[in-house]
């Protein structure tokens, strides 16, 4: 018990980007822009969603929802690294990377599983249209949202209390910008074999299931598209799906290379690279991918400016 309450007591340093004065205020000047895009392309699509009767379908919903976990994903990161370019100590407490770790886990598995159930949407409007409204009703919707939610928040919640079992004794500095739970393993005294199989275990089965679901609605979706006699319709679906395609291939393969790559526990040249993909270009992506590129939600927008003017 003493030594859990010391191991909770323990502060950490955050090393970050740089300690250079002028590349501290371009990355923050840079990293606050990408911030405030972030939040308001992603929160403004979520209230576009929320006030528009139209956009209240299966598409839109898991859109919406994949907006707000990208929303919190920015909230557990950005802040902190943000106010850590001017701090002096630049100190984190366990239960600040516990939180921060738990926010990050339960938003990007939750992305996981939303990008998964976007992707068989998009097969069944595609490839069923005529089924569409039976496959996809508004209370699968639901369900699949509500489980993608549970499955983040278990998954967050496990590698969270293994935390724990974890003591500190040595170096207290992590080569990152935020508190992920890999830097913490290689700073730990008692050997962190457990939690390691774990993240394999439990962030593998996460990742598997979800890109297997979308390689096999994606590739149903190609069939469906080169099978399509209008030129212009397939060029249109095409880019739509090549757009999204990359995007989830960018998420997926980020996380992938962090937690399931072979020695990615032992080596951390690698974390803060990779790292930038999934926490800070996806979300500040997202919004333009899958809904700038929308006519339905263009017009939304317009009709809604045009009515305020």
């Amino acid at each position: 018990m003493t030594q859990d309450n010391h191991s909770l007591t323990i502060e950490f340093i955050l090393i970050g980007f740089t300690d250079h004065p002028d590349l501290k205020a371009l990355l923050f000047v840079v990293f606050f822009a990408i911030y405030l895009i972030t939040m308001v392309g992603n929160l403004g699509l979520v209230a576009l969603i929320f006030m528009e009767r139209r956009l209240r379908t299966p598409m839109y919903i898991f859109l919406g929802n994949l907006a707000l976990m990208d929303s919190c994903c920015s909230c557990a990161i950005t802040p902190k690294m943000l106010e850590n370019f001017f701090s002096e100590d630049k100190m984190i407490s366990l239960y600040e990377c516990m939180a921060q770790f738990y926010f990050l886990c339960l938003a990007e598995t939750a992305d996981c599983f939303v990008l998964a159930a976007m992707a068989y949407d998009r097969y069944v409007a595609i490839c069923r249209p005529l089924q569409y409204h039976t496959m996809m009703s508004k209370k699968l919707c639901i369900q699949m949202t509500t489980g993608a939610y549970i499955a983040g928040n278990l998954h967050s919640m496990i590698h969270v209390v293994l935390l724990l079992r974890l003591t500190f004794c040595d170096s207290r500095q992590i080569n990152h910008f935020f508190c992920d739970v890999l830097p913490l393993y290689r700073l730990s005294c008692v050997n962190p074999y457990v939690n390691e199989l774990l993240i394999l275990i439990f962030s593998g089965s996460v990742e598997i299931f979800s890109i297997t679901t979308v390689l096999i609605s994606y590739l149903c979706i190609l069939f469906t598209i080169f099978k399509m006699k209008s030129q212009e319709g397939r060029g249109k679906a095409l880019s739509i799906c090549a757009s999204h395609f990359l995007s989830v291939s960018i998420f997926y393969g980020s996380l992938l290379f962090v937690y399931i790559w072979p020695n990615s526990f032992k080596e951390d040249d690698k974390d803060i690279p990779v790292a930038i993909f999934y926490t800070l270009v996806i979300p500040l992506l997202n919004p333009f991918i899958y809904s700038l590129r929308n006519r339905e939600v263009l017009n939304v927008m317009k009709r809604i400016m045009k009515k305020r003017k």
